[in-house]
């Protein structure tokens, strides 16, 4: 009876022995079939027709695309070009490009068949000149800077600086910050509106020369040396209150020093 259960009981090994090895036979040749097949990816990943060596720039300078290529220097895991029609880093080339750029607000980029890649920027368009917290005064030189629709400021401002508004701004930066160049002006979500309020007190017959942003109170200065004071974000209010005494007020001759509607549907003046 022992004899029967040890001979039962050795058949089962070599059973259990065959089946192990059959599996590590199976598992051995699936990796080398993995090995293999990755092997022929990484080699057509690597061929010259699916890696990128032509771009093409539109709507900026050409040489952009040098720094295109210096971002695609280089490999995946020391494995995989970067320059890889499949894989090229498009995000890194876009953050890159606007870090080199900031006048540029957005790139978009395309593949152009498997060897080449296409590059279309668009440019931040200039709203305004910002020159600082307050005006530095007569016969002083301003150091001014450009911002966007978003109150970013992308570029120094030369005297050929053409911009949508020709006022000037003054306003502090959000954050503590010492470097103006791609700070945010304080308050842009408002400046949109404060500036539509400029440009209707153009309408009184004197234009407007800089807006000065002081906390949520704005000083807007007119050309005939009139300041007009509300509260930021008030603007309707403040236009509906000049409105109703325009006809009793001259702002093209400078007899007024200071209009004042911070306090609703009151007018507020001071002669010269």
């Amino acid at each position: 009876m022992s004899e029967r259960v040890s001979s039962a009981s050795r058949g089962k090994d070599r059973f259990a022995t065959r089946r192990r090895n059959r599996r590590r036979r199976v598992l051995t040749a699936l990796g080398v079939i993995f090995v293999l097949l990755s092997a022929g990816i990484i080699y057509e990943f690597r061929q010259s027709a699916v890696r990128i060596s032509r771009i093409e720039i539109f709507g900026a300078d050409q040489s952009l695309a040098d720094i295109a290529r210096t971002t695609m220097q280089g490999n995946y895991f020391g494995v995989i070009p970067r320059d890889s029609t499949f894989f090229f880093p498009g995000s890194r080339i876009r953050s890159d490009i606007i870090a080199a750029h900031p006048d540029i607000a957005a790139v978009s980029i395309f593949r152009n068949g498997l060897s080449g890649l296409s590059i279309k920027v668009n440019d931040r368009v200039p709203v305004g000149r910002w020159c600082g917290l307050a005006p530095s005064g007569e016969g002083v030189d301003e150091y001014c800077y450009v911002f966007d629709a978003n109150g970013l400021i992308f570029a120094a401002a030369d005297n050929a600086a053409q911009t949508i508004n020709s006022f000037t701004l003054y306003a502090p930066l959000e954050g503590a910050t010492l470097e103006p160049l791609l700070a945010t002006v304080a308050g842009s979500e408002e400046l949109p509106t404060t500036f539509d309020f400029a440009r209707q007190l153009g309408t009184f017959g004197s234009p407007v020369t800089h807006i000065v942003l002081r906390g949520d109170e704005i000083d807007i200065h007119l050309k005939s040396g009139t300041r007009i004071t509300y509260v930021l974000g008030n603007e309707q209010n403040a236009f509906t209150a000049l409105s109703s005494a325009s006809k009793d007020l001259d702002l093209t001759d400078g007899s007024l020093e200071y209009i004042d509607l911070r306090f609703d549907r009151k007018v507020y003046l001071k002669k010269r």
